[in-house]
């Protein structure tokens, strides 16, 4: 995600709302500025993570997100936030 996505709690936001999906993964913060989330789960289930993505937390401001839909399942369990 790029925006205002630094310092306005949108990786524990996102782990929030991906845990309370069931889904695994994490957000981490980039040095450009921007956060890369990876999620596992149910088709589903990242869809409604991707609509919360597009807007994030109150004070986030998401100028664009990309995204990049993957067939392989890394060996990744819980949510981590870094």
């Amino acid at each position: 995600m790029s925006g205002k996505v630094q310092g306005v709690w949108f990786r524990d936001s996102t782990r929030q709302v991906a845990e309370r999906l069931g889904l695994q993964g994490h957000a981490i913060n980039l040095s450009d500025g921007r956060v890369e989330v990876l999620v596992i789960g149910p088709r589903d289930e990242l869809e409604r993570l991707l609509e919360y993505l597009h807007q994030g937390p109150p004070h986030a401001r998401v100028d664009q997100v990309e995204l990049q839909w993957l067939e392989v399942e890394p060996d990744v369990s819980g949510f981590r936030v870094g």
